[in-house]
């Protein structure tokens, strides 16, 4: 019975049901499917543009904005103490981002870096 129990566990055939709502394999495209499982597909492509990339951040101001994940606090006093170091012509400022880590809960912080920052190091960590 033991033998059993293992075989219908490690077999991925065994007691597996597919319905148009389940997850496609690892890997799997949904849409060449035909198929979107509920809550995925791709956002909507953006209609803004990247800024202008800098010839140089000497003398510029970069925000360093740590997103509260963890680690990314560390990571940005690391970075900071990098540029402090070996570019000193670079203003650094520190931010954490307000709200929620994976979402934007206001635009507060994106609004002051366009007004006062020239460059934006957006900090993940893990």
């Amino acid at each position: 019975m033991s033998i059993e129990i293992r075989y219908e566990v490690m077999s991925p055939e065994a007691g597996v049901q597919r319905s148009p709502a389940t997850f496609p394999p690892m890997g799997a495209n949904p849409a060449a499917m035909g198929r979107t499982p509920p809550g995925m597909g791709a956002p909507p492509p953006s209609s803004g543009t990247f800024a202008r990339r800098l010839d140089t951040l000497n003398k510029k101001t970069v925000y360093l904005v740590d997103t509260g994940f963890g680690g990314s606090y560390n990571f940005m006093l690391q970075l900071q103490k990098w540029f402090k170091e070996n570019m000193p012509s670079v203003t650094t400022i520190r931010k954490r981002k307000p709200g929620n880590v994976f979402m934007d809960d206001n635009n507060e912080l994106w609004e002051e870096i366009k007004v006062k920052g020239h460059a934006v190091v957006l900090g993940v960590a893990g």
